[in-house]
């Protein structure tokens, strides 16, 4: 059996949104083997604001519970500022009428809560080959 092939992100910035401690260390274990450059916001002002401030972020991975501003506030005025960021959203809560109403937001995509390392990887690597 191989090694598994680990992905290169080196020239990739990933804004990972997220405002429970236990999640952060997971995205950080997470992405440390693909050398993505990785930021973090913890809550939806800190993530605008990083987009204003005209940091290169090649996609996000939006909670969508948040203190101050939520994920899809958030995320609307984002791709208000910035529309061709794709952005995931990351929830424990996709039903049916919540996966509408994140799609509707402006959510390119969205992955449920406990997230699962293949599939993170899976997700991240369909909006970076499309690029």
């Amino acid at each position: 059996m191989s090694a598994p092939t680990v992905t290169d992100w080196s020239n990739k910035t990933i804004m990972v949104v997220e405002d429970e401690e236990v999640n952060v260390y997971f995205f950080q274990a997470a992405l440390k083997k693909t050398k993505a450059n990785v930021i973090y916001a913890s809550n939806g002002r800190e993530a605008i604001e990083h987009v204003q401030s005209g940091k290169n972020i090649d996609i996000i991975l939006m909670d969508i519970r948040l203190p101050e501003i939520d994920g899809y506030e958030a995320t609307r005025k984002i791709k208000e500022i910035s529309p061709n960021i794709p952005i995931i959203a990351q929830t424990a809560y996709a039903m049916a009428n919540e996966r509408e109403e994140i799609l509707s937001a402006g959510c390119d995509d969205y992955i449920s809560k406990p997230i699962r390392l293949h599939i993170l990887i899976e997700v991240l690597e369909k909006f970076f080959n499309a690029e």
